[in-house]
């Protein structure tokens, strides 16, 4: 099977990003990462991804408005083929137009358990509300900040004498090791018959007067009194 496209958006040294790019190398990676996309031109993480072989593409957001700005990069994801986006440290809001395109397609990661701490400033909430645990949350992206549908989670403990420095460093650790699983099963899981099966069947049964039946063993979906419209076999 043909491994998923991912766009990357960063805005800083993107070091989820290279996690997320020298974890699809692995063979069995169902995903690929073909375009690193920032909002600030000279971010670090852009050369990487440029040494690396990865397409790049940068535009300062200043002088445009949200929804202009979502558009110009969603154009470029279309261009590159994205099928799934993955936030990587991308420091902006995206425009509702934009997260309803991509919903249930855009993944963000936050370095707290979520929903405690959202927003900025987090490892110093973490430390003054006296927590003994914090981690990292993968999540879908919704347009509530750091609130959509949480996909997996990684826990790290907080040490008596944490600085916020300190506990970000180890908290980044976790967070390499958990973005680039939690990426490979919701494309596994997107990707899957069953699941493209499902998306399928919802587009069709939604048209006027249409019904399932099994076509030469596989499900079929028909105009009521005419003829098949579209067939699903595991094999293809």
């Amino acid at each position: 099977m043909p491994r998923a496209s991912v766009g990357v958006l960063i805005s800083g040294r993107g070091s989820n990003m290279a996690a997320l790019l020298y974890a699809s190398q692995a063979p069995d990676c169902p995903y690929e990462i073909v375009l690193v996309v920032s909002n600030v031109p000279d971010a670090p993480g852009l050369a990487l991804a440029a040494a690396e072989g990865v397409p790049v593409f940068a535009r300062a957001h200043q002088g445009l408005k949200r929804a202009e700005y979502d558009a110009i990069i969603d154009a470029e994801l279309d261009r590159h083929g994205v099928q799934f986006v993955a936030l990587a440290g991308y420091m902006r809001l995206l425009s509702d137009s934009f997260v309803s395109k991509w919903q249930g397609r855009c993944l963000n990661i936050h370095p707290s358990l979520l929903p405690l701490h959202k927003g900025l400033d987090v490892h110093e909430a973490v430390l003054a509300a006296g927590e003994t645990v914090t981690g990292c949350t993968v999540h879908l992206v919704t347009p509530a900040l750091d609130d959509g549908p949480i996909l997996g989670q990684l826990r790290v403990a907080v040490v008596a004498d944490d600085t916020p420095n300190r506990l970000a460093v180890r908290v980044h650790y976790a967070e390499h090791q958990l973005y680039p699983r939690v990426l490979a099963e919701l494309v596994k899981a997107r990707t899957s018959p069953d699941a493209v099966l499902s998306r399928v069947r919802a587009l069709a049964l939604a048209l006027p007067e249409t019904d399932e039946k099994l076509s030469h063993g596989a499900p079929g979906f028909f105009v009521r009194g005419g003829k098949f419209f579209a067939y699903f076999s595991y094999n293809h």
